[in-house]
């Protein structure tokens, strides 16, 4: 048996067993990606209204593993003059892959859409009821030149559909007023011919068919008409015994009612069920009519059809290599229908006849259309009660003509229940947006409907509708109300009255919309298609549990038993099992389902909640249901085993772990074709619900069975349990069957709970903390960005996670070749379902779920399923606590988030994930693996900086460290760095004293002094005892003291503070004697002619340096005194006002200013903004303006990086710079005018072999800062051969591939001014050349990773532009040659 679900469906499975519907993807825009494309067809206006109609096309290698065309198809629609067509596929999201065709003056005829493939082209044949066209497109294996897809997404077939010409007479051609061509043809046929031509047949009134042709596409010709008739023999030999009734004076009583075609190597057979229940068979090749069979001699009850006309009566063909070509016929009489299975024999000289197989019948009204494979039929139908209704049946081998069911998905509840304690917005929203309920179409017809007469954009995603509908119900009610003041209750009813009126209104458009149209079955992978007015449905196959708990009581009765179990009392003990649960399930009312609800959601016990609704099923039953279900336990012979059994088959705990890859023995092409498998949203879409359904079904079962084994408690009778077994079914079964319930229900809520969008800033800062954790390369993270579009949870983590472990586990161990495996629908749902349950069953070892919201930033739906999770599950207990401590450390709640990570190290070495955070990066397992654990913790908690939880968790893990010193050096420097970080002084130095590692102690005393220096907390520093550490922190300072500038801190007042306060007054005198501060002289010394060099001691301000022993060194006595002229004086003099312009701007910089260098000069007035003063210096010591244009570059990416603070700290820096004046339009930003001063001085200051514009690209690109499009530009005029060796040398790839195509280009002619060529490319212009080295150093990178589809693509790029570029040099080298030879 087969089920749906709403939206899409999943179908077709295995002989005999029941398949379940799952619906598209119910979120996407009604008009998304549909193009809508009118075209004058007819010559006049029609009036001819037929019946819509839809259909759909598979490609011959679309159940081909390795194959472009792997699950993929079209289908299509047709209303009136409109023809809607899309392209599916399972494994990649197509783009442009809907298109909407209008016919103007035209109505296209049910079935009228034909679709064929050749090599090179999918053409689609079209008729309407005045035109014929085809339709030429793209195959897609000649779209793509990889052999191989790797892309998520792909350009349909459809892409460049707006540029065909439907008026081409080569494609196009009105139906000519030929006699006897009825002018409301309801059928018609179509085919490719294999010389190419497009050939058309519509139903003659005089009983024969009348053939378009039109020819080849590349051939010209003219279009042709051919009518086929019966010979006058057969005429006669026909007339002879056919009642008049029938026959009708006009002939039309042999008038074709369903034509089919079957393509042979040079012929076409087209077969015709006619009105007066005939089947012809007719030659294309030949003209003539080979086989005319009678089908009323299958009929058992044919009196009233030999006197009427047949109507309704449908022709299906079937091809099997193995067996033959298959007919399949419906006979349609009132309030009865008959299939017929027919086998094509063949005789010599062109005879043929046919081999009756068997003859089904049925009794629904009214068929919409049933499909035909070598071995079953596929029928869809419409009952008294306007329900869908699709069965399937083995034509050959059945029990008794038991057709098996499809369960569908019913439409959404009429009523929504809303309880006292709930908002009636809320729940209605839930029920309408709710995954699988309502289409996005059916919201927005109702949405514009709802809102009559106010212009709304319908194009909405489905949170933009969410949106769009609670705002137009609210404003309904808000301008319905009349009074001013209301009570609670009267509003409260109020608005429950509106958003059931929309509901309403929804649910109309939603049963609309979900009018069956057609059946699409794929005879190479036997996957199932319900084609829906407003959606596309997917079939899939339901396993034994959920076949037997849905089973119609009339299929239950003659399901074979040795598909249970090859024992028959097994068997027979489970249906009547099951026929206990489903009395029970029948009986639950409403409150006692949401009662059982409430307590999952609500951490309460099922069994109790059971218990409670076996005793108010007891207290309310009038029917003797209880007896019933007593009595069917007294046929049970064994119940606790028929229990256990049931249990097992539900159950997916596993040890078993899937595989984290694809063979790498496999070829990289093949690997990286199967990671693409069922990729795509839809399929994404559909393994979601096919999950969501078999978990409902289960979640009843298991409520049901709850129920029941409260029920065998109740009892106690031996009789029934059996002796001494009460005690194991209490202990045991219950037990086992609560965890089962609450798994289904935790599923059921994963697939409904949506994922919300995350920002890629909040993506990447994810992505961060998890490579402190070392699980970037884990299914933890998430490398593409998530998606705009809803998804629920289990999608997000299907696409992202499971799929992969999915297909690799799939093909690890092929029992064939791959490139031979085909993909069959049915098996490959069946085990991808299954081990994605296997993914999702909480008490799996494995916690990938969890690790994909994780990684994904789910937090708010990661902790409402620990939530929901926790009192029950006892594996991964302490994984769960980790990931819940990540939460809150996002949500801002640090202490809780320490607490979970310490809850989660009693575990470490006991679970899988916990196992793979500690190790090491070689794979081995390290010797302490719980000082691993905090060590990465600490890492994680430092780089989201929260010090005082560092400080905290250090602290405990301490503790655990014991005797290994090395970790407890390593804790006690991480306690210290914190502490001191926070301002610690006290604690900082504490835990310097208890690291046991002199080194580090020694640096962290290092890093105490000096910081402490810094923040000037120079008390504490000379206060603390410094046991043991006396001379070390001594030497430390002599040490900074000798090698720090006095101007900056002067550690000689520090020695001699320390001193002091130790009464060591001995060394106390010692530094006294350094303790001075002479003053600053900056302009001592060049006012006379002569200077003194070679001496650092003579320089005023400087130090005096002293030994090891305090004291003072010698200065050098040799001399060199050095003449000035006039212009060194003049450059004296501009460095000294250099100075004051320094020391005026920036006063902090007076300390280093006056004995500053003037290459020194240059680097204080950089850092200071000064970039006008600084030009202007270097131009008088004649030094490089490299430095300027470096700093200034830096300034501009702090700029752009920085806050509204930097932006204002700009603006005085700016103001001392002279900017040329450039009238705008809007107000400058700080790092407009910044980039604007770089700019100026880039066109005022050149030099040979633009060096400046070298330097600040390499600095912006050092930066990973992009080049802005200006510097780009002018850098491209003057250079553009080195532009594209500073591109290489920072890998963008990606700019130089661009580079190079436009300097391609600009040699050939095609912008050349903008790279400053002044003579492009030809043969009476200078010599022009390429850098070709480089151009060789980008392909060689490009090269190097194969498996990069984009490098491919870009390296590809490059050699056709080149390719090109080398046609044109040769052509413009003959014509020079040409020239000189005049």
């Amino acid at each position: 048996m087969q089920e749906e679900i709403n939206g899409k469906v999943l179908a077709a499975g295995s002989k005999d067993s029941s398949l379940m519907a799952s619906g598209s993807d119910n979120r996407k825009r009604p008009q998304q990606g549909i193009r809508n494309l009118t075209r004058t067809a007819g010559a006049v206006a029609g009036t001819v209204k037929y019946t819509e109609s839809a259909g759909g096309f598979c490609y011959v290698e679309s159940g081909t593993l390795l194959s472009v065309t792997r699950n993929r198809f079209i289908h299509w629609k047709t209303s009136g003059d409109t023809l809607e067509l899309v392209e599916e596929s399972l494994d990649i999201n197509l783009l442009n892959n809907a298109v909407r065709l209008k016919f103007q003056n035209c109505s296209l005829l049910p079935g009228g859409v034909h679709v064929s493939e050749t090599q090179n082209h999918v053409i689609i044949l079209i008729l309407t009821n005045q035109t014929v066209h085809r339709l030429l497109l793209p195959h897609p294996s000649r779209m793509y030149r990889s052999e191989f897809v790797v892309e998520s997404q792909m350009q349909s077939i459809f892409t460049d559909v707006g540029k065909v010409d439907f008026r081409d007479p080569c494609n196009y051609q009105l139906i000519p007023a030929v006699p006897g061509l009825p002018p409301n043809s309801t059928t018609s046929a179509a085919w490719l011919s294999s010389d190419g031509e497009a050939l058309f047949a519509l139903p003659s009134a005089a009983g024969g068919i009348f053939i378009l042709k039109l020819p080849p596409y590349d051939i010209p010709g003219m279009a042709s008409v051919v009518e086929l008739k019966q010979s006058s023999v057969m005429q006669r030999l026909l007339v002879g015994w056919m009642p008049t009734a029938i026959r009708g004076d006009q002939g039309s009583s042999d008038r074709p009612l369903s034509l089919a075609v079957h393509c042979v190597e040079n012929d076409a057979f087209i077969f015709a069920l006619c009105q007066d229940h005939k089947l012809r068979m007719w030659s294309y090749k030949d003209q003539m009519c080979l086989m005319v069979a009678n089908i009323l001699e299958y009929v058992p009850v044919k009196k009233d059809l030999q006197l009427t006309a047949g109507t309704g009566h449908k022709l299906r063909l079937a091809y099997s290599p193995a067996m033959g070509l298959y007919l399949g016929i419906y006979m349609h009489a009132p309030k009865r229908g008959q299939f017929c299975i027919f086998q094509l024999v063949s005789a010599e000289n062109n005879h043929y006849s046919l081999d009756h197989i068997s003859s089904l019948f049925t009794s629904q009204e009214t068929l919409i259309d049933f499909a035909l494979t070598s071995t079953d039929i596929w029928a869809l139908w419409h009952d008294a009660e306007n329900q869908t209704v699709v069965k399937y049946i083995n034509f050959e081998h059945n029990v008794a003509g038991q057709w098996n069911p499809v369960f569908m998905q019913p439409l959404p509840e009429e009523e929504i229940i809303i309880r006292d304690d709930q908002d009636p917005r809320e729940m209605y929203l839930q029920s309408l947006f709710t995954p699988g309920r309502f289409i996005n179409a059916a919201l927005c017809k109702a949405l514009q409907i709802f809102c009559r007469g106010t212009e709304r954009n319908l194009d909405l995603s489905w949170s933009e509708l969410k949106k769009e509908v609670t705002l137009a119900v609210e404003s309904e009610l808000q301008g319905s109300v009349t009074e001013y003041e209301f009570s609670q209750e009267q509003f409260r009813n109020l608005q429950q009255e509106f958003w059931c009126k929309f509901y309403a209104c929804c649910l109309q458009y939603q049963e609309a919309l979900s009018h069956p149209l057609a059946l699409h079955l794929n005879p190479h992978t036997n996957m199932v298609c319900l084609l829906k007015k407003g959606y596309l449905s997917f079939l899939m196959p339901s396993s034994l549990v959920d076949h037997l708990y849905l089973l119609p009581d009339e299929n239950l009765l003659t399901e074979d038993e040795t598909t249970i179990s090859d024992d028959v009392d097994v068997a027979r003990d489970v249906i009547c099992l099951i026929k206990c649960l489903r009395l029970i399930g029948e009986s639950v009312t409403m409150d006692m389902s949401v009662m059982m609800e409430m307590s999952c959601f609500n951490l309460q016990s099922p069994e109790k909640a059971a218990e409670q609704i076996l005793e108010d099923l007891i207290t309310i039953d009038v029917e003797n249901v209880m007896e019933d279900i007593c009595s069917k336990l007294q046929e049970i012979r064994n119940p606790i085993h028929a229990i256990g059994l049931l249990i097992r088959e539900m159950d997916y705990e596993t040890e078993v772990e899937m595989e984290k890859g694809f063979d790498p023995a496999q070829p990289l092409n093949v690997r990286m074709n199967l990671s693409q498998l069922y990729g795509s949203s839809t399929a994404g879409y559909i393994m979601c619900r096919g999950v969501h359904k078999i978990a409902t079904t289960r979640f009843l079962i298991c409520r049901d069975l709850l129920i029941l084994q409260q029920l065998l408690m109740r009892l106690g009778d031996a009789v029934i349990l059996g002796a001494g077994q009460l005690f194991q079914a209490q202990q045991d079964l219950l037990h086992r069957t609560a965890p089962l319930l609450l798994s289904y229900r935790l599923i059921k809520w994963g697939c409904q709970c949506l994922a919300t969008d995350v920002p890629v800033d909040t993506l990447e800062s994810n992505l961060q903390h998890l490579s402190v954790l070392e699980l970037t390369d884990s299914s933890a993270s998430v490398a593409n960005k998530f998606v705009s579009s809803p998804q629920s949870l289990v999608e997000l983590f299907f696409q992202e996670v499971a799929r992969k472990h999915i297909t690799s586990h799939l093909f690890s161990q092929p029992k064939a070749p791959l490139s031979q495996t085909g993909l069959n629908w049915p098996e490959m749902i069946t085990a991808i379902t299954s081990y994605l349950l296997q993914l999702l069953w909480p008490s799996n070892p494995s916690c990938l779920f969890l690790e994909c919201l994780m990684g994904s930033c789910q937090y708010v739906q990661l902790q409402d399923y620990i939530h929901l999770l926790h009192p029950w599950c006892q594996v991964n207990v302490g994984s769960c606590r980790f990931m819940l401590g990540r939460c809150y450390l996002v949500t801002g709640e640090g202490q809780k988030a320490l607490e979970c990570f310490c809850q989660a190290a009693s575990e470490v070495g006991k679970e899988e994930f916990l196992d793979r955070l500690i190790r090491s990066e070689d794979g081995e397992i390290v010797s302490n693996p719980r000082l691993q654990y905090y060590d990465k913790v600490l890492r994680l908690l430092d780089v989201v900086g929260l010090p005082e939880l560092v400080i905290q968790l250090a602290t405990s893990a301490v503790t655990e460290a014991g005797d290994d010193w090395k970790s407890q050096a390593t804790l006690r420097t991480c306690i210290f760095k914190h502490h001191l970080d926070l301002g610690h002084n006290s604690q900082a130095y504490e835990a310097l004293t208890q690291i046991p590692d002199s080194s580090r102690q020694l640096d962290c005393l290092r890093q105490l002094v000096v910081v402490l220096c810094e923040r000037s907390q120079l008390q504490d520093l000379v206060e603390f005892p410094y046991v043991n550490l006396h001379n070390e922190v001594v030497g430390i300072i002599e040490s900074r003291a000798r090698a720090v500038d006095l101007m900056t801190h002067n550690y000689y007042e520090l020695l001699y503070a320390f001193h002091i306060y130790r009464h060591n007054y001995r060394k106390e005198t010692l530094y006294s004697l350094n303790n001075f501060r002479p003053k600053p002289v900056w302009l001592s010394g060049w006012s006379v002619g002569l200077r003194t060099e070679g001496s650092q001691y003579d320089r005023p301000g400087a130090s005096p340096k002293r030994n090891h022993d305090g004291e003072c060194t010698a200065a050098p006595t040799n001399r060199q005194i050095e003449i000035l002229d006039l212009e060194d004086l003049e450059k004296e003099c501009s460095l000294a006002r250099v100075r004051l312009a320094l020391a005026q701007h920036e006063p902090s910089a007076v300390a280093v200013a006056g004995s500053s260098s003037a290459e020194e000069m240059v680097t204080l007035l950089v850092q200071a903004g000064l970039f006008d003063t600084a030009i202007s210096l270097c131009q008088t010591f004649k030094l490089p303006l490299t430095p300027v244009f470096e700093g200034l570059a830096f300034k501009c990416i702090k700029l752009q990086f920085g806050g509204e603070a930097a932006q204002a700290e700009a603006w005085a820096w700016l103001a001392a710079n002279q900017l040329s004046s450039v009238i705008t339009t809007k107000e400058s930003s700080a790092t407009d005018e910044a980039w604007r001063l770089l700019s100026t001085y880039l066109e005022r200051y050149k030099v040979q072999n633009n060096l400046y514009h070298h330097c600040v690209i390499n600095k912006l690109l050092s930066h990973g800062v992009p080049l802005p499009n200006w510097l780009i530009n002018s850098y491209k005029k003057v250079d553009a051969a080195e532009l594209l060796r500073l591109y290489l040398n920072y890998d963008l790839l990606e700019e130089a591939v661009d580079l190079v195509s436009e300097y391609v280009d600009a040699v050939l002619g095609k912008g050349h001014q903008y790279f400053g060529i002044e003579f492009p490319l030809s043969a009476t212009a200078p010599m022009v050349w390429l850098p070709y080295s480089s151009i060789d150093q980008l392909l060689q990178v490009l090269g190097e990773n194969s498996a990069n589809s984009h490098n491919i693509a870009l390296s590809q790029k490059i050699l056709d532009k080149l390719e090109d570029y080398q046609q044109k040099v040769d052509k413009a080298t003959r014509d020079l040659l040409y020239r000189r030879n005049l």
